[in-house]
C-alpha cells in the first residue's frame, strides 16, 4: 500500500425530498482511502452505507460535499464523463450479481474490455474465468449458473478492466455460508494479486473484520473509523 489517496470524501451529504419533507440519508461524511487499502463500511439497514458507496463510485450525485476518485472531482463531471471515470478506474460487485442475462459468462466478462477498446479480449476474459474456477462454464448463460457461480463471473468481470478501486456491495448477501467463504477468498486473493483498493459494504462483521479498516455509519453519520 502506498500513501497516494485514491478516494477522498469531504463533507458528503445526500438528501431526498419525500412527501414535502427533507430526508437526510448521509450527513456530512468525510474520510479518505489510500491506494491499496482494504476497508469495510458497516452499519444497520437504512444507515446510508449503500448510498455512500454509490456516491463514492460516481453512480449518484451528492447534495453537498465532494468526492475525488483517483484525483478526479466527480461533482464537476456530467453523466458521460463520470461513466468514463468509472470504466477507467472502478470495478463493481453487487449483491444481485447484475449479469446481462442474454450474454454468456465469457461475454459478460468481455463487456468492460470491449468498452475500453482492448485487444485479445477473449483470451483475457478466459484467463479471468480460469482464475475464478469457471473456465469450463464460459459458454453458460447466467440462468444456467448457480448464485455462487454468477457471483464468481461478476468478480471476473469486475477485475477485467484492471480497476484501481473495487466497490463491493454485500457481495455475499445472496449466498450460503460455504459459497460465501469461497467468494470472499477469491475477492481478497484477486485483490492482493492486483493491488486493487477494496471498499466493501457489508452487514457481516466477520467479513468486515478481514479488511484492514472498518468505517461505521449510523443514521447517515460516520460514527467510527477503526484500523483492525
Amino acid at each position: 500500500m502506498d500513501n497516494t489517496i485514491i478516494l477522498d470524501i469531504q463533507n458528503l451529504t445526500k438528501t431526498y425530498q419525500s412527501s414535502g419533507r427533507t430526508l437526510t440519508v448521509l450527513d456530512n461524511v468525510s474520510f479518505s482511502v489510500p491506494a491499496g487499502a482494504t476497508i469495510s463500511i458497516v452499519g444497520p439497514s437504512g444507515s446510508g452505507k449503500t448510498t455512500l458507496l454509490g456516491l463514492c463510485a460516481g453512480l449518484d450525485r451528492a447534495s453537498a460535499g465532494s468526492v475525488a476518485l483517483n484525483n478526479i472531482k466527480l461533482e464537476n463531471l456530467n453523466e458521460d464523463q463520470r461513466a468514463q471515470v468509472r470504466n477507467r478506474n472502478v470495478g463493481f460487485i453487487f449483491q444481485n450479481f447484475q449479469l446481462l442475462p442474454t450474454l454468456t459468462a465469457l461475454e459478460n466478462v468481455m463487456v468492460p474490455l470491449e468498452l475500453r477498446g482492448e485487444k485479445n479480449i477473449k483470451d483475457q476474459a478466459l484467463d479471468l474465468l480460469e482464475k475464478v474456477g469457471l473456465a469450463n462454464r464460459h459458454h453458460h448463460y447466467p440462468a444456467q449458473l448457480s448464485g455462487g457461480e454468477q457471483q464468481r463471473v461478476s468478480l471476473a468481470r469486475a477485475f477485467s478492466n484492471k480497476p484501481k478501486i473495487l466497490f463491493a456491495d454485500e457481495p455475499t448477501g445472496n449466498l450460503d455460508a460455504e459459497t460465501s467463504e469461497k467468494v470472499e477468498k477469491l475477492i481478497f486473493d484477486l485483490n492482493k494479486e492486483t493491488g486493487t483498493t477494496l471498499v466493501l459494504v457489508t452487514h457481516d462483521l466477520e467479513l468486515a473484520s478481514k479488511t484492514k479498516r472498518i468505517i461505521r455509519v449510523k443514521g447517515g453519520k460516520l460514527v467510527s473509523d477503526e484500523t483492525t
